[in-house]
Parts: structure tokens; C-alpha cells; sequence
């Protein structure tokens, strides 16, 4: 019989051909998923033997990553900013580099805000994160994919945050009232190009919703209509917090002192790449 070691060291060798990255720690949390295991507890029992009813559970996981399924929408959740999410094709897996922009934006705005809109949802992770990091904020999370909603609606229900977090079906500003004024809006749109996604990793490629990642006009044109439209959403003193593309910067800033915003900002990813775009009013 195998034990739990040797399918470890199987599955890191068939992910390892397969071109998955991390394989060993791949294999690890996805066997560890299976089992109901933490890594932690997986170690302790390297050496027993795996029942067959066990093997049969493990199979179908390891052959849907061998195909470069995303491990995040095979286990079911990830963890964004200490908050646990539900992910699947629904929805965009969120990534480290959007926790950060919830640094940088937590990092800036001290004064709580009273009402905060998210443009995009996705999974709400934004707008789960900040209603979580600012308890007395109204937070508005629209999406255009009522799937996408569905899923954001499922995870602010996990989280007891269905009472403070809005979901409304709407293309960027479509639907939000032209009344409506928020301290802070914050988006995280379609940013790549066709050609970017079709050169990306077949995690991106061929599982992720491609509408949520490729934009028109050079990856610019989900992000323009946002700076042009948000400048009358912002109260004074508001600020647009956009992730974006690492080469759109010079275009967008251009476009937001056009707009009539007060000044912005470029700030870098963790890699050093200009990634966010601040707008204040």
C-alpha cells in the first residue's frame, strides 16, 4: 500500500512534468485537502498507509491540476487579507498583489470612511476586506456578472458581513444612483490584453473568466471609463484607488488631471512594477 509520503512524492513528480510551479507544495495542500489534513498534520503521518476509499479521493484532484487547474478553485477557497474566500470559475482567484493594494489604501486613509464602493467585485474580496478593516463603512459592491455576484453574496454571508456590504448588478457606474457619494472607490478591472492572456499560464489562460481580465484599447479602456466616471462619485477629499496594468500609467494619470482630480499617484507592486493609480479629489 502507498503510503502518505510516497503519494506526495508521486504527485510532486507528475506536477513537476506537468510544469505545475511549487509542485511539492501543490501536492501537499491539494493531498492535504483530500484527506481533510492540515500540512502540518499531513507530516506527522508521512508513513501510513493510504486505504484505497482514500486513494480515490486524491485521484481526481491531482489529474484536475496535472491539467493546470488553479489549486485555489480546486480546493474551494483561498485567504485574502486574513479573510477567508469561497473561489471558484465564477470569479477572478484574487491575488497578493490586490491584499497589498488593501495595505496601501488602509495604509492612507486613517480617517474611517463612511461609505466605500468597489467597482468589480469579483469574489468581494475588496469590499470584504475593507468593510472588515473599517467596521462602521457602508460598502457598495457592484459587479456586471451576476455570477460573479452570487459568489461575492455567498462569501460577505460566510463572513456576517451581508448587512454592511451592498451587492448591486451594475457596468461600472451604470446602476449606482448619480446622487451617491463615497469617501473612497476602489476597482480592481480588466486590465491585460487579448495578447497578454494568451501568453499567460494555462491556470490563467484556460481557467479564469477571461472577461474579467482582457480590456479593450491596450488593456486601458474598463480602467478609463472608471477615472472618467468616478471623479462625480467621489466626496471631497475622496480618493479612486485602481489597480492596473504595469505600462499604463503615463495614459491614465493623463487622463485623471484631465478629469479634474486634485493630484494622483503611481506606487509599485511588490516586485517594483508601477501597479496602482491613487486619484484624489
Amino acid at each position: 500500500m502507498l503510503t502518505v509520503l510516497e503519494i506526495i512524492k508521486r504527485t510532486t513528480e507528475f506536477f513537476d512534468k506537468r510544469g505545475v510551479e511549487s509542485a511539492r507544495l501543490n501536492a501537499e495542500l491539494l493531498i492535504g485537502h483530500a484527506l481533510a489534513l492540515k500540512r502540518m498534520q499531513l507530516y506527522l503521518q508521512f508513513e501510513r498507509p493510504l486505504a484505497e476509499a482514500e486513494l480515490e479521493k486524491i485521484r481526481p484532484l491531482v489529474k484536475r491540476r496535472g491539467n493546470r487547474e488553479p489549486l485555489q478553485y480546486i480546493i474551494g477557497d483561498t485567504e485574502f487579507c486574513g479573510l477567508k474566500l469561497k473561489v471558484d470559475r465564477r470569479a477572478l482567484i484574487p491575488r497578493p498583489e490586490t491584499e497589498y493594494l488593501v495595505e496601501l489604501i488602509t495604509g492612507r486613509v486613517t480617517a474611517p470612511p463612511e461609505r466605500i464602493l468597489d467597482l468589480g467585485t469579483g469574489t468581494g474580496a475588496l469590499a470584504l476586506a475593507l468593510a472588515t478593516h473599517y467596521p462602521a463603512a457602508l460598502v457598495t459592491a457592484v459587479d456586471a456578472s451576476a455570477d460573479a455576484l452570487a459568489l461575492a453574496g455567498e462569501n460577505a454571508a460566510a463572513l456576517n458581513l451581508a448587512g454592511r456590504v451592498a451587492l448591486v448588478a451594475s457596468d461600472w457606474f451604470s446602476a449606482v444612483p448619480p446622487t451617491d457619494r463615497f469617501a473612497l472607490i476602489v476597482a480592481n478591472p480588466p486590465y491585460l490584453t487579448a495578447a497578454e492572456v494568451a501568453e499567460a499560464a494555462p491556470e490563467v489562460r484556460e481557467h479564469e473568466p477571461h472577461a474579467a481580465l482582457v480590456a479593450a484599447a491596450d488593456g486601458c479602456a474598463d480602467l478609463e471609463v472608471i477615472i472618467r466616471q468616478a471623479r462625480t462619485y467621489l466626496a471631497p477629499g475622496g480618493m479612486l484607488a485602481c489597480e492596473t496594468g504595469i505600462a499604463q500609467h503615463a495614459r491614465l494619470r493623463a487622463l485623471a488631471e484631465t478629469a479634474g482630480y486634485a493630484r494622483t499617484e503611481s506606487l509599485p507592486d511588490l516586485t517594483g512594477r508601477d501597479r496602482f493609480l491613487l486619484a484624489f479629489v
